[in-house]
């Protein structure tokens, strides 16, 4: 059992931490607020191969693993940057594609994806459905050598900033007449596409939308993969990095947020000129927050390293436990931050209750805290479905 990295992770963890303050918190809100995108940052860390380093060699990648782009999530939150495409596009869309895509499905979209030159974001959630995969009801049907795809989709992210989208559809199996899940690349500039955004009260410079599709065609090698059989396994291949990705993004921001509260408090004197950190009303909570983010650090590592030694179900169990203790720690965290600031921390310039919608939606998305429970009681506890 090692707990500590491989000397290329402590390179790649080190360097991707210089980038990410070198933009920083500021950065990220001024974009946020007035409407933009974090570009600069993204194409920066393109290309210097951060965001493919989960990408095989052969297609422009660094040829690690799920481990290495979590410590790029998790550096770049840590900054105050959080990107939260890198969970969708080389979390999501390349594993996906790299572990079930055909060959001609890698050549033409991992290049870009390891690059950043392309973007690809994930459209399962349903206005219905939720992300209950078994009831959607996006449905793709045969129309002679084409795919025809209807339905609706809720809560995408980044529709606006991408190429491409990749859309979980229900298809029906010829052989038993049965829907099964199929996943499909569709251009976002592709006839009958069209979005809008949702508003949020979640400072990001990353957009929310509804996405409707009606009836539009694709070629038949927008499939991923060689075939229906494809899909299942797909699907399932680009969750478990989801969770772990998420939760690394989690336990940075609440690295950055009690980075920020440690040195307010450090050095902040009210009563008698000892700084306020040395009272443990103030210092408890902050280290106690610091408890809970390192807990769930661990667990995300855990987790990433049994994706990539290739323990898919292991790494579900892992990845639903991180993403639930992250959630909770970073809340945690932001929360305690503001609250050691005073006034302070509601404010824009102390750069914490600005990130307070974020981690308050990594408490539900991408799937809640309460669904990861019902899989903790089934699946490990072993007790009967409750829903």
């Amino acid at each position: 059992m090692n707990f500590d990295l491989t000397p290329e992770q402590e390179q790649l963890r080190d360097a991707v931490r210089s980038l990410g303050r070198r933009y920083g918190h500021r950065y990220f809100v001024e974009k946020a607020k007035a409407g933009e995108h974090t570009t600069e940052l993204w194409h920066e860390a393109g290309r210097l191969g951060y965001l493919g380093v989960n990408i095989p060699t052969e297609y422009g990648g660094g040829g690690g693993g799920i481990t290495e782009l979590a410590l790029v999530c998790e550096e770049l939150a840590a900054a105050g940057c959080p990107l939260l495409l890198l969970v969708v596009s080389p979390a999501i869309a390349a594993t996906v594609i790299t572990r079930h895509g055909t060959d001609e499905q890698r050549k033409r979209y991992l290049p870009g994806l390891a690059d950043g030159s392309q973007k690809i974001v994930f459209a399962i959630t349903e206005p219905e459905a939720g992300s209950n995969f078994h009831r959607l009801g996006t449905v793709a049907r045969r129309d002679g050598d084409d795919w025809v795809v209807s339905g609706r989709k809720c809560y995408i992210s980044g529709v606006d900033e991408a190429g491409h989208v990749l859309v979980v559809a229900r298809t029906e199996d010829a052989a038993s007449g049965k829907l099964k899940p199929a996943l499909f690349v569709v251009p976002t500039d592709a006839p009958g596409l069209t979005w809008s955004k949702l508003d949020m009260e979640i400072l990001s410079p990353e957009n929310q939308f509804l996405l409707y599709l009606d009836d539009v065609r694709l070629p038949a090698d927008a499939l991923v993969g060689q075939s229906l059989d494809a899909g299942l396994p797909a699907l399932f291949a680009g969750l478990n990095p989801e969770r772990i990705t998420v939760a690394a993004m989690g336990a940075g921001t609440g690295r950055y947020a009690i980075e920020r509260a440690s040195e307010y408090t450090a050095s902040r004197k009210v009563w008698g000129g000892r700084s306020i950190g040395s009272h443990q009303g103030v210092s408890h909570p902050l280290a106690h927050a610091a408890v809970q983010v390192e807990l769930a650090r661990l667990m995300i590592y855990k987790a990433a390293s049994l994706y990539d030694a290739g323990r898919d179900l292991e790494a579900g169990v892992a990845g639903n436990m991180a993403k639930y203790a992250t959630g909770e720690a970073a809340a945690l965290a932001v929360d305690t931050a503001v609250q050691v600031h005073g006034g302070a921390g509601m404010t824009t310039e102390y750069g914490v209750a600005t990130l307070l919608g974020a981690v308050r939606a990594g408490r539900i998305a991408p799937v809640s805290r309460e669904m990861i429970l019902n899989f903790v009681a089934q699946h490990v506890l072993g007790q009967d479905k409750s829903y």
